[in-house]
């Protein structure tokens, strides 16, 4: 939510994998990566909307290289369609770039109030709502400490985490209160004194202040022209910085809040079934997180809108089972199996909580998920930590804090900038050579919202549904492919970097890209489909094993 000046990347040289067993991945020599320019311009308005989808060698910008391999592996290959579930919030079904990719339960018949196919869920057509008509939610610490559960050691480092964070939520939500109404002041008095209320950068930096009032107001304008290209851009942002607060101290970090009421069943009570409903839709405009990150895996590609997804081929399940705070574990446990069961092979989580009173239910799930043939994608987090550090739990996760993993089917996410270099670990982003498995395009990536509208979000659970897309192109060229060999595509057909690159925003906190993650790499869709050609010949062997 903080509004901040992005820094100058300096020069810094890459390479790329190329090789894998008897597999050239190359794409261009290693020599020439090394010597790799810069992008010193700024994205273009296009770029800018489809960074991700970019190539690294020919664009000098971090991203995929999805329209490359479109152009020169996928052509008109139509290949096998591969059901991709979003466990997430809920989707804007009806949107222009979603409603031809649907997953529909032909077994279900819509709106009659029965279980036509025997699954357990009534009027599922679509995927299944966990949240029933619940929206707002506390953080787990929060709900620990109202309800008295967990082991003492937890509620106690839970009290501690409250403690700090609401006081912190109250404080930011004056702040963010008092800098707008500072920017509006001053925004007003520029637009009286320009005669214009739309007036530009240049006209400001022209303004002769008459009195030291207008001279004031003029200085606020110009510091806010250092994080956003207009003013209005930057009261958007502050507003929504003040909306996030305000639903932190009203519901994330209040302690009194229950958010389960309206579902009507108990949370922590695995074998409490049968709640929620077949209508996994957004129950509000604000819900937009599921729509953004089901679009970038699968929006309906060439179809004249604004954007395509990584994956053509793909049905989207949508699951609802993210509010707006901290998911249950019992809704992720029984979405899994809820996907699992319904013909699921990639499921994309983009979620994560420090917090999980039941995550053996989750690691079971996932484990199941292992035995019936399916890869979830997982967001790495939005702390800027070191997640290999025990200190920084992330749930949920694949090795349960040990030093082996309980399944060979789970891929944690990390989230890059549009900015080759120094700078391109998004800020926000976890990162930990064990814990996180790969990186990919997270940070200002355009995408559907609500009611056929656009924007741009960031996070890496805008990374996890890219390299979901992926795996999606995988295992539909190559369907003969396990979910553990989709795995290892993409983590050893990635591209690595020379590059020493900064990590949670702090210029003192730096290591080699290579470092932060298990594989050592961004995911790249062109690699990524010539080792799995490759590998679905028998013509290669893989790396990583569990252990």
């Amino acid at each position: 939510m903080n509004l901040y000046l992005k820094s100058v990347v300096a020069l810094v040289s890459g390479t790329m994998l190329v090789g894998c067993g008897a597999t050239n991945l190359v794409s261009t020599p290693v020599e020439n990566i090394d010597t790799l320019p810069l992008k010193v311009t700024d994205l273009t308005e296009k770029q800018k909307k489809n960074w991700g989808h970019a190539d690294l060698l020919t664009d000098t910008i971090p991203g995929m290289s999805i329209d490359r391999a479109y152009q020169e592996i996928i052509g008109n290959k139509k290949g096998k369609t591969v059901v991709v579930a979003v466990l997430d919030s809920g989707m804007d079904l009806d949107h222009e770039d979603l409603v031809d990719v649907l997953w529909t339960n032909k077994g279900e018949r819509p709106g009659n109030g029965k279980d036509d196919d025997g699954n357990g869920y009534i009027d599922d057509i679509h995927g299944y709502n966990f949240l029933g008509e619940s929206y707002n939610e506390q953080l787990e610490y929060a709900r620990m400490l109202r309800l008295n559960i967990g082991e003492a050691s937890m509620r106690a480092k839970a009290q501690l985490e409250l403690d700090e964070e609401y006081p912190k939520a109250v404080q930011n939500k004056q702040q963010y209160e008092q800098i707008l109404q500072v920017v509006q002041n001053a925004d007003a008095a520029v637009k009286k004194a320009t005669g214009k209320d739309l007036y530009t950068k240049e006209e400001v930096m022209a303004l002769q202040p008459e009195n030291e009032e207008l001279q004031q107001h003029i200085a606020v304008i110009k510091q806010m022209y250092q994080y956003e290209d207009s003013i209005e851009d930057v009261k958007k942002e502050l507003t929504e910085g003040i909306t996030y607060f305000t639903e932190r101290v009203n519901y994330n970090l209040n302690k009194e809040f229950d958010g389960r009421k309206p579902v009507g069943d108990d949370p922590y009570d695995l074998n409490n079934r049968g709640y929620g409903n077949g209508n996994p839709k957004n129950r509000v405009k604000d819900e937009s997180h599921g729509t953004h990150v089901a679009v970038i895996i699968a929006a309906t590609r060439n179809n004249g809108k604004v954007i395509n997804g990584v994956a053509n081929n793909v049905e989207l399940m949508s699951i609802r089972a993210v509010p707006n705070g901290d998911e249950y574990d019992k809704d992720i446990a029984l979405g899994i199996r809820y996907a699992v069961d319904n013909g699921a092979k990639i499921i994309n989580c983009s979620f994560g909580k420090s917090f999980s009173p039941n995550a053996e239910w989750v690691f079971e799930a996932i484990q199941y998920a292992a035995s019936k043939d399916v890869l979830i994608v997982h967001a790495a987090g939005n702390d800027g930590n070191n997640i290999d550090d025990p200190n920084n739990p992330n749930f949920p996760n694949d090795h349960k804090f040990s030093t082996s993993e309980i399944s060979d089917n789970f891929i944690s996410v990390g989230a890059l900038t549009s900015s080759y270099g120094s700078d391109m670990v998004a800020t926000f982003s976890n990162y930990g050579k064990s814990n996180v498995d790969v990186f990919a395009p997270g940070d200002n990536i355009y995408s559907t919202m609500p009611n056929n509208k656009y924007d741009f979000q960031g996070g890496t659970s805008m990374a996890a549904p890219a390299v979901a897309g992926i795996a999606a192109l995988i295992r539909s060229q190559y369907p003969n492919l396990t979910a553990s060999q989709v795995k290892k595509v993409l983590m050893q057909s990635g591209l690595t970097a020379k590059a020493t690159v900064v990590l949670g925003g702090d210029p003192s906190n730096s290591k080699a890209f290579s470092e932060i993650s298990r594989s050592g790499k961004m995911v790249n869709a062109y690699n990524a489909l010539i080792l799995a050609k490759s590998l679905s010949k028998g013509k290669s062997t893989l790396e990583y094993n569990v252990e």
